[in-house]
């Protein structure tokens, strides 16, 4: 080849390579959401416990974008669970490099704040976030995915649904209504909740009308109460009428920013009715079982990171706010005593073995559900439980 050749050959190549960097936006779109496509992949396949991910033959191309609407069960912008749902949508955004946007509706809004879970499953809404429990009236085995009186804290419930067998169970549950849902948040160990009285035995709480959804309201009914199931922002109206006598909704954080102690100053700890209320994201099955692989990923990937995010954000803001709640506004902070803790623990034991016979779904749930309990609490008393006793010791 001469000198000339070579040289022409030289300019061919780096026309070629010019081209090539020169990609159009569209190309350069691909190529970065191929990037993102591997980055949620991984990250989904390690949360699901599936160890390393497969190789699909190459990252898959969005062909579509999906412009999705969310129900929520929260009133719009409420700490923690409003901002969370919101945070949730925006992170499923940016993973998809907008592929899929999501129009946050909060209760209300569009539907109702207890409609949601039909609203998605009949296709009137793509997804809704909300607690499962609030579903009970659909099958009592919901309230495993959510919370239980005396269940499951965060941490056991988070393991149970993704290394226990809780998932697919959930799956098989969802799929009778036309849903697919995830863990999506945690609010984390409940307060006990406001009373207008002090609760000195369990006699105190015959005649009470209380606002406590899922199975704790039914230890509440046994207990001689009167549960009542309403949405977060229709609380402090139903307490501050009377229509109500005493209320749970989160823990200090949330029930600060609602303004119940300007209402009712007893508030009491711990509850037992909910040790740790895993939040969902539920999604039509019709839309999730036409979404892509890397669709999936992008979901699963951001609800993952909202289940820890959430919990963690509680943590920190209800220490914060129980110190306000206190100091700044005379709350009276009370703890029920071992009397009314057993009887409580009693009848809770009794509600939630009575889910198991609903059909046989629920009694598997509701095996499964045990076992993990158990594993929990035994690895817990030996872990956490073991090592706070012993930093109380160390403290003085």
């Amino acid at each position: 080849m001469t000198r000339k050749d070579k040289a022409v050959t030289s300019n061919k190549n780096k026309d070629t390579l010019n081209s090539s960097e020169r990609a159009s936006p569209s190309r350069r779109n691909i190529i970065r959401g191929a990037g993102l496509v591997g980055a949620a992949t991984v990250v989904a396949a390690c949360d699901a416990g599936g160890g390393a991910p497969q190789n699909t033959g190459g990252p898959a191309i969005i062909s579509q974008k999906r412009n999705l609407k969310m129900v929520t069960t929260w009133p719009k912008n409420f700490p923690g669970l409003g901002t969370g749902a919101e945070r949730l949508a925006r992170r499923i955004e940016t993973l998809s490099d907008g592929n899929l946007t999501i129009k946050v509706y909060a209760g209300g809004e569009l539907v109702g704040p207890l409609e949601a879970f039909d609203a998605v499953s009949q296709g009137k809404a793509d997804m809704y976030h909300g607690g499962e429990y609030y579903w009970q009236g659909k099958s009592p085995a919901f309230n495993f995915f959510c919370t239980v009186p005396m269940g499951m804290t965060a941490p056991e419930i988070t393991s149970w649904i993704r290394f226990g067998g809780g998932q697919p169970l959930w799956d098989e549950l969802s799929a009778r209504f036309n849903v697919k849902a995830f863990l999506a948040g945690n609010s984390g160990t409940q307060m006990g909740g406001w009373f207008n009285k002090e609760m000195n035995s369990i006699e105190d709480f015959q005649g009470l009308r209380i606002r406590m959804p899922g199975l704790g309201g039914e230890v509440m009914k046994r207990v001689g109460a009167t549960p009542v199931t309403k949405a977060g922002g229709e609380i402090f109206q139903a307490l501050s009428q009377g229509n109500i006598d005493a209320t749970e909704w989160v823990g200090p954080w949330n029930d600060l920013a609602f303004g119940f102690y300007s209402i009712v100053k007893n508030y009491y700890y711990p509850g037992i009715h909910e040790p740790g209320t895993a939040l969902a994201l539920g999604l039509n099955l019709d839309l999730w079982s036409d979404m892509s692989a890397t669709e999936k990923a992008w979901i699963e990937a951001a609800t993952a990171a909202e289940n820890d995010i959430m919990l963690a954000e509680f943590n920190a803001n209800n220490a914060r706010a129980l110190d306000t709640l206190i100091n700044e506004h005379d709350v009276n902070l009370l703890k029920f005593n071992d009397d009314i803790l057993r009887a409580l623990g009693s009848v809770s034991n009794e509600v939630v073995a009575e889910v198991a016979n609903h059909d046989e779904l629920s009694k598997r749930i509701f095996d499964s559900y045990v076992a993990g309990r158990t594993n929990g609490r035994r690895w817990g008393e030996i872990a956490e439980k073991a090592f706070m006793d012993a930093r109380n010791l160390s403290d003085g």
